[in-house]
């Protein structure tokens, strides 16, 4: 089937945030940021603003009727800046006017005089100090400490990621419109309705009965509107409560890269050990993760890099420690992956530095450490693991010793072009790991024409997710996709959802509709059953046919709905779904968090050019885990494009924050992201038959975020061509590797070693 919105997309009629009709009496709203990183409010003169012609009210924390509070794991992020400020952009004061014009020209002449504060950028400072925003977390498997003993190698290095913009095509936005009674309801471009509500409600006093958050689609969200959409609606709502009128924001595409979370940059330490037959017998890893100036979603995203902490790989023997660092940067949040693409650099980043040590590809390592079924995570679960069948097959399918050798012959003979490749196996946990979150409604009903309107919680942010929900109702009916809608995602419809995130909300919602659908399809076939005297268990239903003992009878769909109408049958059902099995002690860090996992294999091959430093990407090859794929055309477009995501954050996307937390990476100009031009040449996917039942809806496994973590080998088949140019090449392990850095490294100079410090820099031989 294809995707549901593909029509009105591609006619320009789908309805985003900016395409809702605004009502007579809308008013534009603004926010006033920050100027500075960090520092204590002196003043803030906002007289010569208010008299800015349209002007209606200048909001400020002291308007709010509620609580000055929008946090949500850690009640610790106010929604305007009162005495201090603690991040370049953090709001101070919200301008209502009559245009949009008219808002923006009043925010220029608020004047604020902040006494600065020193402004801390790097987690690792912030760790020194104890700012941290949590307490420290710590996986143990095995005996780490008596483990090196084992190791006849062992490594230790440094590993950074930078983070990344969302760069969602839709910026953050809101419109909020008073209702009777003093309610509000607001369109907001949000992932998470049920947050976007609690905020709005917290900020303006209201209970959450009184405020509708309802949300057609996103224009993209890779996160970045899971937790960061509360602000804008929050503003918008308390604006509405207040004056009464429409209310109605929509971030400019500066303002947005200014004031919103990026993903975490990580800064991490590693040490890995291997024996002779190069097992890696221990693994330790300290992660910094840069939080910045609030919780928002950090700890969690924390949770999640250990979880991925040994990717696809067993280890007998792990540590893995992780730091949620508070600096001045703005809070940073979600992003496709949710702190595992950070976690799995770090360990493919150990394997890549003990085999240039060892002379080895790192590929034997990767191999020889693999995930069997039977072996057991850092945190207790038992894997069910596809790894070395996903390795095995792009093996063989893609000819990986002929394609090495061809990379040999062609390096042999091109002076100034090098091609390197790297191998990239993926482990990726499906749930949310926070299992109370694990739990989705839909509320589905038959009209008495037979058509049919579903609503659940999910959010379509250009996942497909409303397609696949709308596969099962057909499925379920066997009717056409003609006869049913997906209805807008409201919090008055269906309360108390979790965001659409974590790769989850087809399996979570998907479930939902499948058991109020069956529950009503059970109904219509008793009525069928009872007027032809037969059992219920001979009828069924094919095609928009009644079939009895398989043979189709002179009922049609139409016709079964409008008999069972007739005979007072309930036509709708609200339908609840929790994932079976999950749960996880967070005290003894131990448990079984996550339904099932993703598993794949992608070969990444890039050519450089040592003259200028540039490269293209020649190919990128895998063979994934799709499980029983309900929807391949779908699942091979996700995978495109998280596989080109993950490679535009290994290699062009470059957040830069100047030393007083001011961002410079700010313009499209001055912020890379991949273009037609720079996807790779050639993306082949190939799937693994699935051998195992899953929990996954119609056994159709997620495909939102695992790809993304394919981009990862990117980085290191840069790095291999760079160390075919200069085998002594100094690099280290950190991302991006941007064009301009690849050409520092191409002409880098080793540094001159000698035994004494041969152990700082990596390599000891424990046991000779």
């Amino acid at each position: 089937m294809k995707n549901i919105d593909s029509k009105t997309h591609t006619r320009g009629e789908s309805i985003y945030l900016d395409d809702i009709p605004l009502l007579q009496g809308t008013l534009f709203g603004a926010a006033f940021g920050s100027p500075i990183a960090h520092g204590h409010i002196k003043n803030l003169d906002i007289s010569i603003a208010e008299k800015i012609p349209g002007v209606v009210k200048i909001f400020t924390a002291k308007d709010i009727t509620g609580e000055n509070q929008i946090g949500g794991i850690v009640p610790d992020e106010v929604l305007f800046a009162e005495h201090e400020v603690d991040f370049c952009g953090m709001p101070i004061a919200f301008v209502i006017a009559e245009t949009e014009d008219a808002a923006r020209a009043a925010v220029k002449k608020i004047a604020v005089e902040i006494d600065p504060l020193p402004v801390i950028t790097d987690p690792r400072e912030a760790q020194a100090i104890d700012q941290l925003i949590v307490p420290p977390r710590t996986f143990i498997l095995g005996d780490i400490d008596n483990a090196w003993k084992q190791c006849a190698y062992i490594f230790e290095g440094v590993a950074e990621t930078n983070g990344q913009e969302h760069l969602y095509i839709e910026t953050q936005g809101a419109y909020a419109i008073p209702q009777e009674s003093g309610g509000v309801k607001i369109y907001s471009s949000t992932q998470s309705p049920r947050a976007t509500q609690q905020a709005s409600c917290k900020v303006t006093g209201l209970a959450m009965h009184q405020v509708e958050v309802d949300v057609s689609r996103l224009g993209g969200g890779f996160g970045g509107k899971e937790d960061q959409a509360n602000a804008w609606a929050a503003m918008c709502a308390l604006a509405t409560y207040i004056l009464k009128r429409p209310v109605k924001y929509s971030l400019h595409r500066m303002e947005d890269m200014v004031m919103t979370g990026k993903r975490h940059a990580y800064s991490s330490d590693f040490k890995i050990g291997l024996n002779r037959d190069l097992k890696i017998i221990a693994y330790e890893a300290t992660f910094f993760q840069n939080a910045g100036a609030a919780a928002d979603l950090s700890p969690a995203v924390l949770e999640r890099t250990l979880f991925h902490c040994t990717n696809s790989y067993f280890v007998p023997n792990v540590k893995a420690k992780a730091y949620s660092c508070r600096t001045h940067l703005p809070p940073n949040t979600a992003f496709r992956g949710f702190g595992g693409p950070q976690g799995m650099f770090v360990i493919e980043s150990a394997i890549a530095k003990a085999a240039e040590n060892l002379g080895i590809d790192a590929s034997v390592i990767q191999k020889k450490n693999l995930l069997n079924t039977g072996d057991e995570y850092p945190y207790g679960q038992i894997a069910v693991s596809e790894a070395n069948r996903c390795w095995e097959k792009a093996e063989t399918l893609y000819d990986i010793a002929a394609v090495k050798e061809e990379i040999k012959v062609f390096n042999a003979e091109n002076a100034l072009y090098k091609k390197g490749m790297a191998l990239m196996p993926i482990c990726f946990g499906i749930s949310f790991t926070n299992t109370m979150m694990n739990q989705a409604r839909a509320l589905v009903h038959v009209f008495n024409d037979g058509s049919v309107t579903v609503t659940t919680g999910a959010i379509e942010m250009g996942q497909g997710v409303n397609t696949k929900i709308l596969q099962v109702v057909a499925k379920v009916f066997s009717i056409g996709e003609d006869k049913i809608k997906i209805q807008t995602t409201s919090t008055h419809k269906i309360a108390n959802s979790s965001p659409s995130a974590a790769s989850a909300t087809a399996d979570l919602n998907g479930k939902a509709t499948l058991m109020a659908c069956n529950v009503i399809k059970e109904r219509l076939l008793s009525v069928a059953a009872d007027a032809m005297n037969v059992p219920v268990s001979e009828i069924e239903l094919n095609d928009e046919k009644v079939c009895v003992k398989g043979v189709t009878c002179d009922w049609d769909w139409k016709r079964l709905v409008m008999a069972a109408f007739l005979k007072r049958v309930n036509l709708s059902e609200h339908a609840h779904y929790v994932t079976p099995e999950i749960h996880y002690d967070k005290l003894k860090e131990k448990g079984h968090p996550f339904a099932y996992h993703v598993y794949g294999t992608a070969i990444v091959i890039v050519t450089v050019d040592c003259l200028r430093g540039i490269y293209e990407f020649d190919a990128v090859k895998m063979v994934h885990d799709f499980g029983d794929s309900m929807n391949t055309p779908i699942d091979r477009g996700q995978i495109e494009g998280g596989v080109v995501q993950g490679i535009g954050w290994m290699t062009m996307e470059e957040l830069v924050f100047d030393k007083d937390g001011k961002l410079r990476s700010n313009t499209l100009s001055a912020y890379k992201v991949p273009d037609i031009y720079s996807v790779p040449k050639k993306i082949e996917i190939d799937a693994l038959q699935p051998t195992q039942d899953n929990l996954a809806i119609f056994r159709s496994k997620a495909v939102g975020e695992p790809p993304l973590m394919y981009g990862i080998g990117a980085y290191f088949a840069l790095r291999n061509a760079i160390k075919a140019f200069n085998p002594k090449a100094e690099i280290d392990f950190a991302a991006p590797m941007t064009p301009e850095k690849t050409l520092m490294a191409l002409y880098s100079k080793p540094l001159n070693q000698s035994k004494e410090n041969e152990q700082a820099t990596g390599h000891l031989a424990v046991n000779p």
